[in-house]
């Protein structure tokens, strides 16, 4: 085959066999002593991969040949010149053309052979029946390398989102339920709930009878009279925002909120039952412009809501002989005063009841201050009345409260709705 295809080159190929020659020289200049290694035969170790055959040594030129051929091919000028000589003759036969191609191909056989042989002596060191793991540090001084874990995958952008869209994170926790069936539950949820608040909201609620509207009403316009204050100290519990409910709650425990109420036992008539000439000199203080009627409820609810103020606050009235007269009210009492604001300090002026150092405003204190102010104002009540007055005063907003409930059924003719 080599001779067959060194045949086809043309004369263009001077330059290429010249190449082939002188690397076949310079391959001898490098390795010198390969002949004396091959005279010296040496036995081959025991190779425990017994599978593996022995790579045949390859016929190599002996160092005098090899030097025999380099005079020739020493400097690539005496090539140029040689090469130019052969084609200046015309290579004039076939002849020389072969012979040429002939010593081409025995120096390229020659370094291949070489190259085998040193590919074939690497071989036979490492087939030495020794253990790898043993003699690979003395062999080389340096510990084997680990095994690289392979590099896991990571999907491009685009297939982690699409991945997302259709399937959700994997990481994230799936729902016991189905969309379908968490709707189910929802609706039904709200269903009872919405069921519970109409049944709350239309159940009928306990409230005040429908005539303590009425007067509620009537006691806006009452108190706009400035005079229902105490003088002189003007104190003003009947009709403040916090405690006018009082006005409503003796009308509803006195008459029933009956206008035209009238007791022929004690005379008292009214929505809040007073003597009518009880009630026309407590009238002369309130500068009503008109002559007082009894039945008025709105003249009536001004005489009581005066009257009240002046039972708390005291009065200072001109006497017959033309001096003044202090009358003392509840908060002149400094007992009274500890059990309605817990300090039972008092405060006093010349020619002015005494008050309570410190205001009324806790629920007990007022509570406990209404019930003293229906026996002063209803002489000869029970304790218990002015007790069930207390229990409507402080549940004023609370008409559904059991003992409210148990005083209305006692009244004749207050009814709930």
């Amino acid at each position: 085959m080599v001779h067959a295809e060194f045949e086809n080159f043309n004369e263009n190929d001077d330059d290429w066999l010249s190449d082939l020659e002188l690397s076949d020289a310079e391959l001898g200049d490098e390795f010198p002593d390969w002949p004396q290694e091959e005279d010296e035969p040496e036995t081959p170790p025991t190779r425990s991969r017994a599978s593996a055959p022995m790579p045949a040594a390859a016929p190599t030129r002996s160092p005098a040949a090899r030097r025999a051929t380099a005079p020739g091919r020493t400097t690539a000028s005496g090539r140029a010149t040689a090469a130019g000589g052969a084609s200046a003759a015309g290579r004039a036969s076939a002849a020389g053309r072969s012979a040429a191609a002939g010593r081409s191909a025995a120096a390229g056989r020659s370094a291949a052979n070489r190259v085998r042989e040193v590919h074939g002596r690497a071989a036979e060191r490492d087939d030495f029946d020794l253990d790898e793991d043993e003699t690979s540090v003395i062999r080389t001084d340096a510990r084997p390398t680990r095994q690289h874990r392979p590099v896991a995958y990571h999907p491009p952008a685009e297939e982690r989102t699409r991945t997302i869209i259709d399937h959700g994170r994997l990481t994230a926790a799936r729902g016991r339920f189905s969309r379908g069936r968490k709707m189910t539950i929802v609706t039904a949820v709200a269903a009872v709930v919405t069921a519970a608040a109409v049944t709350i909201l239309l159940r009928p609620h306990e409230q005040w009878p429908a005539s303590v509207a009425i007067v509620k009403s009537e006691i806006a316009v009452a108190c706009q009279n400035p005079n229902v204050v105490s003088e002189p100290n003007q104190v003003n519990f009947a009709c403040s925002d916090t405690t006018k409910q009082i006005l409503w709650v003796f009308a509803l425990m006195t008459s029933g909120d009956n206008p035209n109420f009238a007791d022929a036992k004690t005379g008292r008539q009214g929505l809040e039952p007073i003597a009518p000439a009880q009630g026309g000199a407590i009238a002369w203080s309130l500068n009503l412009h008109h002559p007082y009627n009894p039945d008025n409820p709105i003249d009536s609810l001004e005489v009581a809501a005066r009257a009240i103020n002046n039972i708390v606050g005291g009065a200072t009235i001109t006497g017959a002989n033309g001096k003044p007269t202090v009358q003392p009210g509840l908060e002149s009492n400094p007992a009274n005063c500890a059990r309605y604001t817990g300090s039972s300090a008092i405060v006093s002026h010349a020619g002015f009841p005494s008050l309570c150092a410190e205001p009324i405003t806790s629920p007990a204190g007022q509570a406990l201050l209404v019930a003293n102010i229906y026996q002063s104002w209803v002489v000869g009540t029970t304790t218990q009345d002015a007790v069930n007055v207390s229990v409507l005063f402080e549940n004023s907003n609370n008409p559904g409260a059991s003992q409210v409930q148990a005083i209305l059924r006692t009244i004749p003719g207050a009814t709930t709705s």
